[in-house]
């Protein structure tokens, strides 16, 4: 049985927030170039589809999160994910990008062929189980930096005796009732500060069971400076005004953090202090060990935990776990929390480039050896782009600023017939240091499988949305570090 082949000059992988501003732009910027998404879920989103627990929501602005070329128009700066879902699907409709969209497929295995300079990708359908083939010019991978299909759980002792309900947020059932109920969320991270407030309003009581505190500060849900933008500018010249504002103002706090470390403590212990009292215990549940921004920081619209806390329908217990019981959880302490309901916000399983197998020349191509180029491509994989967003900001940024340079690149490439492009390391050797230098769980449990960086660009990843926007957006696509070839004559 043959095999359906179709070829397209770009192929995008993930329908979420990259997969969708990446199709835009090269609509906008290459618009003779075709391309085609694929996309293992049934509707657009990424992670807005596919996460579904209580009051699942960004932790970062919409002004940032949002794409450059749509205005956030909802007065909501922190937002819930329904609506970012429904921003998400509405820029891919408005601009006919659902058209070009390969719903529940996948991709099973990526091979650069040298001798046609093109990559063939097996698609399989997630329905019908058959395969086909994509061929295309460039490959852009845009499925995010996590396993869809399995969240990471510790493997806790005595699991398997609890008598209720054991939930990862990744996987939230469609119809489960916690109202009157005692639940304990394992975690401290984004996904435990929202959904203990959020299951808290009906709930018989929330205790968020922490291993070690997080940094938590709280921010209202909406904007003043935006909201009066909006009120007297037009929309395109008030979101612009919003975004760069949010940009700045974040560049400075994170600056300010890294530089003056003990002056931000300060100031977020004096947050908890004002929201909690100053009999609450602020140090044993939210003072952590380490510094500002060596891990993400936790925002709280509104104050929502703290709230929660206050009005006695959550908790919080900072405290090893020894062993679940038939009952709930006991600690080292020797102390017993009961439960009807346990949920592990305990993070991810990192995944940059997809679960799916990549080689050049059906030679295996293996991440963990490869270098990043301006945070966007590896050294040794050519025609193959991916987008990683910011540790410290936003993620569209990042995607927005990678979705215009491919289409820079590609630009680049035609004008001087050029089939080709890959990162080459320099001759002299280059000093390897981790791709991602942070210390969450989820970055650290993943290390040794992740692409490295260098010290100096264009081999470092920048984290600053200033560097990366003179990189990749206005500074030449030719350098030292990258090879541009042809096949046959020109």
């Amino acid at each position: 049985m043959s095999i359906t082949t179709s070829e397209v000059d770009v192929l995008i992988i993930g329908a979420g927030i990259s997969g969708i501003g990446t199709a835009y732009h090269l609509q906008k910027h290459c618009p003779t170039k075709s391309y085609a998404i694929i996309e293992a879920r049934s509707e657009v989103g990424g992670t807005w589809d596919l996460f579904r627990y209580p009051g699942i929501r960004s932790d970062s602005d919409m002004f940032t999160f949002g794409f450059n070329f749509k205005p956030w128009r909802s007065p909501k700066a922190i937002s819930p994910g329904q609506d970012i879902k429904h921003y998400i699907c509405e820029a891919a409709t408005e601009n006919g990008i659902n058209k070009h969209i390969l719903f529940e497929h996948k991709v099973v295995s990526a091979n650069w062929d040298s001798t046609s300079a093109k990559w063939h990708t097996e698609i399989q359908n997630l329905k019908t189980e058959e395969c086909c083939q994509y061929v295309s010019r460039f490959f852009f991978s845009g499925a995010g930096y996590y396993n869809y299909a399995n969240g990471y759980t510790p493997a806790f002792k005595g699991v398997e005796n609890f008598s209720g309900e054991v939930i990862h947020p990744q996987h939230w059932p469609k119809n489960i009732d916690y109202a009157g109920k005692n639940v304990i969320v394992i975690g401290s991270g984004a996904t435990a500060v929202t959904i203990v407030p959020a299951m808290a309003t009906t709930a018989g009581h929330v205790t968020m069971l922490q291993r070690s505190p997080t940094y938590i500060a709280s921010r209202s849900s909406q904007d003043a400076f935006a909201n009066v933008m909006r009120r007297y500018l037009p929309a395109k010249l008030a979101y612009s005004l919003s975004r760069w504002n949010k940009i700045l103002q974040g560049m400075f706090m994170y600056s300010m953090a890294r530089r003056r470390p003990e002056t931000a403590k300060k100031a977020i212990r004096d947050g908890v202090i004002d929201a909690l009292g100053e009999d609450y215990p602020v140090d044993k549940h939210f003072k952590p060990s380490y510094q500002p921004w060596d891990q993400r920081a936790c925002l709280v619209p509104d104050g929502d935990l703290f709230d929660a806390i206050k009005n006695g329908s959550a908790s919080v217990v900072t405290e090893h776990i020894d062993s679940f019981t038939a009952t709930g959880i006991k600690l080292q302490t020797g102390e017993v929390l009961a439960a009807d309901i346990i949920v592990t916000a305990t993070g991810l399983n990192l995944e940059i480039l997809g679960s799916y197998e990549l080689s050049v020349d059906n030679k295996p191509f293996n991440a963990a050896d490869s270098y990043c180029y301006k945070g966007m491509m590896l050294s040794g994989l050519p025609n193959f782009a991916f987008s990683m967003g910011y540790t410290n900001a936003s993620w569209t940024l990042k995607s927005d600023l990678v979705g215009q340079y491919l289409c820079r690149l590609i630009n680049h490439m035609d004008k001087h017939q050029h089939h080709y492009c890959q990162p080459v390391l320099p001759v002299n050797s280059i000093e390897a240091e981790p791709f991602i230098n942070f210390t969450s769980g989820y970055i650290t449990r993943a290390l040794d499988k992740m692409p490295k960086q260098g010290r100096n660009k264009p081999w470092r990843l920048n984290q600053n949305y200033i560097l990366d926007r003179m990189s990749l957006s206005y500074e030449s696509v030719v350098d030292d570090s990258i090879v541009f070839s042809s096949i046959g004559p020109k």
